[in-house]
């Protein structure tokens, strides 16, 4: 299953709701009110149109995310690298790491999480 598009402003919809799921509709519109300058109705549009294209449930007018933070990010990133740089992931990296000085704390957790998942590569 493909994880589903989630815009900009429908993020930051989502960094709410995830923060405070399950919620109440109302609690939810409030606290777009709040965090992001949204009236009810914004709010209320945003949780039918994600709830429609399955991000999101609205069930007895409690909100849940049916997609997580990290999935969204995910599907954020390999569209990404495969609109910028033909899909290649080394070549998204090479263009990160020109642009963005790394500490050695994180070139040593990198150097970690490709280490592990090389290990795990031929499972």
């Amino acid at each position: 299953m493909t994880t589903p598009t989630v815009y900009e402003s429908e993020y930051r919809f989502c960094l709410v709701l995830w923060k405070n799921e399950p919620i109440t509709c109302a609690q939810l519109a409030a606290l777009c009110k709040e965090k992001l300058g949204w009236s009810r109705t914004t709010t209320y549009t945003v949780i039918r149109r994600l709830s429609e294209r399955g991000v999101v449930k609205n069930e007895n007018s409690v909100v849940t995310s049916l997609v997580s933070k990290e999935e969204i990010q995910a599907a954020e990133i390999d569209a990404l690298v495969e609109k910028k740089f033909g899909g290649s992931l080394p070549a998204f990296i090479a263009a990160f790491s020109r642009r963005k000085k790394l500490s050695k704390d994180e070139l040593q957790a990198i150097k970690q999480l490709l280490d592990n998942y090389g290990d795990n590569a031929d499972e």
